[in-house]
């Protein structure tokens, strides 16, 4: 995902030791190894960069407050053929996503996501590929 220099896109970070960051960012870029978030209530504030290899996945959300009652569906409905493939992923402490993805290879840092749930909170999801246990077709 390529993000204008003027375009603030809002993310939650989760780390690898379980640790969460939310804020906005104007500088993510799969290729790179940092980027920065910012946080929301004051943009021009002071930014904290984040390393990719300290990271499990990069949410880009709807809301930063979401909807914790909210149960994500975690299958496609019948006849529904989203863009790239369907796969369900295993990050290593369990936690699993099902979506589309236009392409994965542990060569690279991480592979984008879209969520199978087109109500879910999370718009795309970066997964960091050494944090992924398993990555499934279905």
């Amino acid at each position: 995902m390529v993000v204008s220099p003027n375009e603030w896109v809002k993310i939650v970070a989760r780390f690898r030791n379980g640790r969460t960051l939310k804020g906005i960012t104007h500088n993510f870029f799969a290729n790179k190894e940092v980027f920065h978030v910012f946080p929301v209530e004051n943009p021009n504030g002071q930014s904290k960069g984040i390393l990719m290899t300290d990271l499990k996945a990069v949410f880009f959300v709807r809301d930063l407050t979401g909807n914790p009652d909210y149960k994500e569906r975690k299958k496609y409905a019948e006849g529904e053929q989203p863009r790239g493939h369907k796969v369900e992923i295993t990050f290593r402490d369990g936690e699993v996503l099902v979506g589309s993805t236009l392409g994965y290879s542990t060569d690279r840092t991480g592979f984008f996501i879209v969520p199978a749930d087109p109500q879910s909170n999370n718009i795309k999801v970066f997964a960091i590929s050494s944090a992924v246990d398993r990555v499934r077709r279905i």
